[in-house]
């Protein structure tokens, strides 16, 4: 949250819904990591998904647009809605105290406040090639950064779940749905491209199976360019006819491995 988000929040908390929270898994992919943005609060030796707190006036998608721009400085991104979470012990951590916010904020945030509640939270992923991406931390926050998948930082929360039912999502998804678009540069190679899907995916793809069932779903163009990689390589580039791209998305294509 910005910082007049964040002093709207406190001083106006009946402009927000009560007991519901959007958290936004913000996926990048990079040097053929997967990675996520996360965000560390002031004075906490654990990190969050980006996430927060919803306006009367915004729909959830809404809530979530606002708040990967507020990380990212982007819009237009990729959203997918792909869980809800509820639990009494979810909002339950020594780092998220009446003192420790009343602390950061300057503002007196009493124990009996509900945000300490009972809190559903809308689990959406984000996706967003890694390079676009300008890192911008909130006022009370340590500090905000991309960090592996699979080698997180302690988590608050429930936040280490929410990333791996996301990541579950994510592979369910880009077996069916073209959403690579999303996380490779405009002009890529099929070797960029196949890699892509296992590190995702988790596992080996047979190279020339993976580029027949891509090719033959028409959502890739191959152009007359080529990429010098090497004294005796340069592949062929490629890039997403976006018009299939986005009947893709909507109906589905033959992706599954």
């Amino acid at each position: 949250m910005e910082q007049e988000d964040i002093d709207d929040f406190f001083t106006n908390s009946e402009r927000y819904l009560r007991n519901v929270a959007v958290d936004n898994v913000i996926f990048g992919y990079h040097e053929k990591e997967l990675t996520v943005l996360l965000q560390q609060p002031f004075s906490v030796d654990k990190w969050t998904v980006t996430g927060g707190y919803i306006k009367k006036t915004e729909s959830l998608e809404e809530a979530a647009n606002r708040i990967a721009f507020s990380r990212t400085g982007l819009k237009g991104l990729f959203f997918q809605q792909f869980h809800s979470f509820g639990s009494p012990q979810r909002v339950i951590d020594s780092g998220f105290t009446a003192e420790h916010l009343s602390e950061m904020s300057g503002i007196q945030v009493p124990s009996s406040s509900w945000i300490f509640d009972y809190f559903v939270s809308v689990g959406f992923y984000t996706l967003t090639e890694f390079s676009k991406v300008d890192v911008k931390k909130g006022p009370y926050e340590a500090g905000c950064q991309w960090w592996p998948v699979h080698d997180l930082p302690p988590m608050m929360f429930d936040h280490k779940l929410i990333i791996a039912e996301a990541l579950k999502a994510l592979r369910l998804h880009i077996a069916h749905f073209p959403i690579g678009y999303e996380l490779l540069p405009e002009k890529f190679t099929l070797p960029e491209i196949h890699s892509l899907y296992e590190t995702i995916l988790g596992k080996r793809l047979d190279d020339r199976n993976f580029s027949k069932r891509l090719m033959a779903t028409g959502i890739i163009i191959k152009l007359n360019e080529t990429k010098k990689i090497g004294a005796h390589r340069s592949p062929f580039l490629y890039k997403f006819d976006k018009e299939r791209y986005q009947e893709g998305l909507k109906s589905g294509v033959e992706l599954a491995f």
